[in-house]
């Protein structure tokens, strides 16, 4: 039997860091193409589990040890990366401390969850939207895409 080709698999993370009693969030400014701010994340290293590549990202990316607390969804439109079809397992963690920018993050930011003001690289302002409407809410995603 051929081996399917699919998509590569992705992790990204929403790290959420409690500041003057505020929820904020972890973005980066990407290093290479495609520019632009983006969620931290990467690729799913073979071997590797997909909560494992989170969490090693979220390092390697901001300097943060995260605890994963629950998935956001998966998000897997073919054009969602200009690059190649991906399929991304989103996670929501926790950390402490302060992001340091490193890898494949230029710079590091923290973001009031209800007032980011720079334009997301790929498909993550949906990413952000749907993890809005989960703390608005307490709902993940729905399946309609």
């Amino acid at each position: 039997m051929p081996i399917p080709v699919t998509p590569l698999m992705t992790a990204d993370i929403i790290i959420e860091l409690e500041n003057n009693n505020k929820t904020q969030i972890v973005l980066i400014e990407r290093l290479n193409p495609p520019f632009g701010w983006a969620i931290p994340g990467g690729f799913v290293d073979k071997g590797e589990s997909i909560e494992s590549a989170a969490i090693r990202e979220a390092k390697e990316e901001t300097g943060l040890d995260v605890t994963l607390k629950c998935l956001l969804g998966c998000y897997s439109d073919p054009a969602r990366d200009p690059r190649f079809h991906t399929a991304s397992l989103v996670y929501i963690a926790t950390a402490d401390g302060v992001p340091v920018a490193g890898d494949d993050a230029k710079t590091t930011r923290l973001f009031d969850i209800d007032s980011i003001d720079v334009e997301l690289a790929f498909d993550h302002q949906q990413i952000v939207d749907d993890y809005l409407n989960y703390k608005k809410c307490g709902t993940l995603k729905s399946l309609h895409r």
